[in-house]
């Protein structure tokens, strides 16, 4: 049996996402079994991202400054914004490095379920960064979910107003993926944005 502090370490590792209490275990094992090399580091590596954490004030992604790097990146094109679900959504797309601009998160997506009304989002923050002027295109990157698609479509009526184009994630047959394996959406989906083979 671990004393109570191991325990409650090992029980707040399991609440992360991806890991349950056997990973936890095992992951706590390693850190005392390497305190110099990995313990030391991790605290300190948390400490200073608690200490200076913070939300952009311009594009709400998570950093540790305001304006986040992106927002302050000179080679980022101003005149591209995409639009996302939440901060995991940004890091993920930039992560491809495939989009040259800059971004907005919206907080969440729209819900009448779970109760997640337009104002409850930044929506209105969206629109007022695009009535500023200098963007020409919005992407619209919202989940493939039908809550993603109704933010996307609530989205397009408050934007068409302003002189930018409009332009959504493509949807559809993922690469390598069989017919046979996919769900009825995915298939509906390709069949509507299929285009002309060249």
């Amino acid at each position: 049996m671990a004393s109570q502090e191991i325990e409650a370490l090992s029980n707040a590792l399991a609440r992360l996402p991806g890991l349950g209490p056997r990973s936890a275990r095992r992951a706590v094992l390693h850190l005392m079994k390497r305190r110099e090399a990995a313990l030391q580091p991790l605290l300190a590596a948390l400490q200073t991202v608690a200490d200076r954490l913070s939300n952009c004030s311009i594009c709400g992604n998570v950093d540790t400054a305001d304006p986040c790097s992106i927002c302050r990146d000179p080679r980022r094109d101003e005149r591209s914004l995409c639009v996302v679900e939440e901060v995991s959504d940004l890091w993920a797309l930039d992560r491809s490095r495939l989009f040259p601009g800059r971004y907005h998160v919206l907080g969440g997506r729209l819900s009448a379920l779970e109760g997640v009304r337009p104002e409850d989002l930044h929506i209105d923050s969206l629109v007022r960064r695009i009535g500023d002027g200098g963007i020409d295109e919005v992407v619209l990157a919202m989940n493939a979910t039908l809550e993603g698609q109704t933010t996307a479509h609530y989205l397009v009526e408050r934007l068409e107003k302003f002189p930018v184009r409009l332009t959504q994630l493509a949807h559809g047959l993922p690469v390598g993926g069989e017919l046979d394996y996919l769900d009825e959406g995915t298939l509906a989906q390709a069949l509507r944005a299929r285009r002309p083979v060249a």
